[in-house]
């Protein structure tokens, strides 16, 4: 999709919180895209181009080679932000000073303002921000003014209204500033002058009308795994070209209970969508037989599938267009921290090698949109909360949550344990609060007690996490009681299962997945 609103550009100097930044920039209705700040003038030089922000960076500009933006981004006659690294830029570019801090911060400080500036207009006289810097502006360039100052840091706001450059020492894009989107809503609205123009109902309106442009009428075929971002692609598709619209699900056995019946009910009854369903679990599991390394399972499921995807592909004949749910975080260029040369741009594809071997051209409608974005969209259109808020899950699905070799009797058992972890999470009402929660199925059995018995069954681990992006992740706290109720049914309800472990390892160092 080709945005025709107002842009602002975050230039990213290898911050963690570059995409956090954009994110809130579209929070407060205006559209955003990040791009490395070493990229070629014209790129930023758009004729939508409202305003632009300087992101954070681990790096000093003292260091050598240390990441700076071309100095013509200060005559594009745009407003500019920077953020942490980004007020350092400004001073050591425009003429002010830039030196280790002698009281590095890191954490919550408070600042203290007059109010007398657009930037910080309705915000609090005294609020806490927070920091994480070891160099700051000790002095500020020619035609700045100083428009806010912590303890320990006398320029922590800076500007240049004239200009209409302002930076700020601290992070106004994380929760622990309370009113740092109040801030960034008056840099994008008030200094750049936008109107909230970005929201997903104008996308949904506009995605449509241009996917009608260009399939022109072709067919288009799209996996579908019940997940969220493929779920939301196959409505949008379907909003745009009806029938034309071909989606397979491959019921490999290694989903969820109650997944495959799930998915069928929802796409084909409600949305009454083309609805190829490909019944593959003795396929999969004949593939997966006496393998228990987790880098093997996943090749096997991912060839297995293309190879099956292909053949329906060839069923169905005259196909045009191959449809993926790739979001914008899986096409960003990420930045070297130390102003080298960036890595390549990170590649999503859910059926591999696919549109070049088949000579589809490909479709991404949702590569412009963050999750939460996704989520909109699809609410939007109606897609039933159960998809949307859906838990994230493997592409090999229950292969590698299934410890050790894959059978259809573990498979069975770990599908039932999952199911009672899950059903006692949403009965606490936890289930929004917890990024991911499952059972995995370990390779070891333990002697237990049951009905005066001596058993010798199988161990599972129940595991819930939350996180913002998966890049990092903290083990979810649980009342005893929940856990207690969860182990007691999974013990009673579960034949296979004599034993409930709980994983408390937060990511690092362990990965949220066990394989």
């Amino acid at each position: 999709m080709e945005y025709k609103g107002p842009v602002i550009v975050v230039l990213d100097f290898g911050a963690q919180y570059s995409k956090l930044i954009a994110r809130r920039i579209r929070e407060a209705g205006v559209y955003s895209i990040i791009l490395p700040y070493n990229v070629p003038l014209e790129k930023i030089k758009t004729p939508n181009l409202a305003g632009i922000v300087l992101s954070g960076g681990p790096a000093s500009v003292h260091q050598p080679h240390a990441p700076l933006p071309k100095m013509e981004i200060f005559d594009l006659q745009v407003p500019i932000l920077g953020i942490c690294y980004g007020v350092q830029i400004f001073a050591q570019l425009l003429g002010g000073k830039v030196e280790p801090a002698h009281q590095k911060e890191y954490g919550i400080a408070y600042l203290k303002h007059k109010g007398n500036s657009e930037l910080l207009n309705g915000v609090h006289k005294e609020t806490p921000v927070w920091m994480s810097h070891g160099d700051q502006v000790t002095a500020i360039p020619p035609g700045f003014i100083t428009m806010g100052a912590t303890e320990n840091c006398p320029y922590a706001v800076i500007g240049n209204p004239e200009r209409k450059f302002y930076g700020v020492q601290f992070h106004p894009e994380v929760v622990h500033t309370p009113e740092g989107q109040k801030i960034i809503s008056n840099f994008v609205h008030t200094i750049c002058q936008t109107d909230s123009t970005w929201t997903m109902g104008n996308f949904i309106t506009q995605t449509i009308q241009e996917l009608r442009g260009k399939i022109n009428g072709k067919k288009v075929l799209c996996a579908l795994s019940g997940g969220v971002d493929s779920s939301v692609t196959a409505v949008l598709l379907h909003r745009a070209i009806g029938d034309n619209l071909h989606c397979v699900f491959v019921d490999n056995g290694l989903l969820r209970k109650g997944e495959p019946e799930m998915v069928e009910k929802v796409f084909r009854d409600n949305f009454h969508i083309n609805l190829h369903c490909v019944k593959a679990q003795e396929r999969f599991l004949s593939a997966l037989k006496g393998i228990t390394d987790p880098e093997q399972k996943r090749k096997i499921i991912g060839s297995l599938f293309i190879e099956i995807f292909e053949e329906e592909a060839k069923k169905l004949g005259d196909l045009s267009f191959l449809a993926q749910g790739t979001l914008y975080p899986d096409v960003i260029e990420s930045i070297s921290a130390t102003g080298g040369p960036s890595s390549t741009i990170k590649s999503h594809h859910n059926v591999g090698g696919l549109p070049e071997k088949m000579n589809l051209q490909l479709i991404e409608p949702l590569r412009e949109l963050f999750k939460d974005e996704v989520r909109d969209v699809g609410k939007q259109l109606g897609i039933p909360d159960e998809i949307i808020h859906r838990h994230p899950f493997p592409g090999p699905g229950l292969a590698v949550r299934c410890i050790g070799e894959v059978t259809a009797e573990r498979l069975d058992t770990l599908r039932e344990a999952d199911a009672i972890f899950i059903e006692e999470i949403q009965k606490a009402g936890l289930y929004n609060q917890i990024w991911q929660a499952f059972v995995c199925l370990l390779p070891v059995k333990s002697v237990g007690v049951q009905g005066d018995e001596r058993t010798y069954k199988e161990v599972c681990v129940l595991r819930a996490v939350t996180s913002e992006d998966a890049m990092t992740a903290d083990w979810f706290r649980f009342s005893p009681d929940i856990l207690q109720r969860t182990a007691s049914r999974i013990c009673n309800e579960v034949s296979g299962i004599n034993r409930v472990l709980t994983d408390i390892t937060s990511k690092p160092p362990a990965t949220i997945e066990w394989e």
